[in-house]
């Protein structure tokens, strides 16, 4: 059994400043990573708020930098998803989807996951047409996009996806979520259609391989023909892998010297990729630290 210094879950920016901040200690970290590098940068339209980059940029861009980033630290990443996490006495088992891993440390950057749509059922016919996050359907050309949320995740979607499309952003309340920016640059967009206190009743096929929301505005009811649906109606932590007993530690906010937690698994609403770069690279000092303190 080979064990490992320190894994990490999630590829994120969480993820991969923890990794490069290890390497620089001489501490080789594992990175593992269910689908791709980036985490929600992938669905960034700009970041403008990220020191270093006075005219923002792209999170796409963004996150071919943090990948070449890695390559330059040999930093080994698998692509494997995840199962089970369990605490083992001094040692930690990390089960994925292709295999089996031991670790001393673990670093849980794995992110969140968006909260489904439930409050009515979707034809089973319709499931390619219903998406929850924007980075598949960003090289679409002249389609109609519904974009459902109030926050800054439902107004950067809507402007990631205006280059060579029509955007509708439906509302369902009066109230925001998001940032006086990013409501500025919707209003201002000729291509983007933003509705408020509008509620989707029904979802069904419609005429030309497209989507029919049946909705209830205050003057009445109203339907919206769309290529697309994408849901950015809030996000949960991506913990789903935990033990029971590392679940009860978690959910106390127990303080552990094996296991931490890094970026928006932890953050709540505070979802900026610069408090994630700073949540990895603590997380990196604190192992460092703890191990010093072990060859004492």
């Amino acid at each position: 059994m080979k064990i490992k210094e320190a894994i990490i879950i999630g590829g994120g920016p969480a993820g991969i400043s923890c990794a490069i901040q290890l390497t620089r200690y001489d501490i080789e970290p594992l990175i593992l990573e269910k689908e791709k590098l980036g985490g929600l940068l992938v669905n960034a339209n700009k970041v403008e708020n990220y020191p270093g980059f006075p005219e923002g940029i792209r999170g796409e861009e963004l996150t071919e930098l943090l990948k070449e980033q890695l390559e330059r630290h040999e930093i080994n990443v698998l692509f494997e998803e995840v199962v089970k996490l369990v605490s083992n006495k001094d040692i930690f088992e990390v089960k994925t989807n292709k295999s089996l891993y031991f670790s001393k440390f673990v670093v849980v950057a794995s992110g969140t996951k968006p909260k489904e749509f439930k409050e009515i059922s979707i034809p089973d016919q319709l499931t390619s047409k219903i998406f929850y996050e924007v980075y598949p359907l960003i090289n679409l050309k002249n389609k109609k996009i519904a974009v459902v949320g109030a926050g800054d995740a439902a107004f950067d979607y809507a402007l990631n996806l205006i280059r060579d499309n029509e955007v509708v952003v439906l509302n369902r309340s009066e109230s925001l979520n998001c940032l006086p920016v990013l409501l500025r640059r919707v209003q201002e967009s000729t291509e983007i259609d933003y509705i408020k206190k509008i509620k989707i009743q029904g979802i069904f096929p419609s005429t030309g391989d497209r989507v029919k929301l049946e909705c209830l505005t205050p003057e009445g009811s109203t339907n919206i023909d769309a290529d697309f649906l994408l849901f950015a109606i809030g996000r949960v932590p991506c913990l789903d892998f935990l033990s029971p007993e590392l679940r009860r530690e978690v959910n106390e906010k127990k303080e552990s010297s094996r296991i931490y937690l890094a970026g928006d698994v932890k953050n709540g609403i505070f979802r900026q990729t610069a408090i994630a770069v700073g949540d990895g690279i603590m997380s990196a000092m604190k192992i460092y630290n703890k191990i010093k303190e072990q060859m004492k």
